[in-house]
């Protein structure tokens, strides 16, 4: 299945259109790899989606070509979530 239809699916991403822009820009990587929005994930792939401030880890558990909102999070795993700056623990210092 294609990288943006599985973000897509699997409800990281709410639009493919989006999926596909980003997957574009090189901030979607397969594997450790650069991923186009043409590329191929299959299960057991880790996927790492840069967003502005996260970083998001995932791994393919299932592909299906099509799922209902309470299904999708079975299509893959959280393997981390990082944040490259913690607005709310700096939010929270200042009071």
């Amino acid at each position: 299945m294609r990288i943006d239809k599985f973000l897509k699916l699997a409800r990281i991403i709410k639009r493919r259109s989006v999926a596909k822009q980003i997957t574009d820009q090189g901030r979607v990587l397969i594997n450790g790899k650069p991923a186009k929005s043409s590329s191929q994930v299959g299960v057991g792939d880790e996927l790492t989606i840069k967003f502005g401030n996260k970083t998001l880890t995932v791994r393919v558990r299932q592909v299906l070509q099509t799922t209902k909102k309470a299904d999708a999070s079975s299509m893959y795993e959280m393997v981390s979530e990082e944040y490259q700056r913690d607005y709310q623990k700096e939010a929270d210092e200042l009071l």
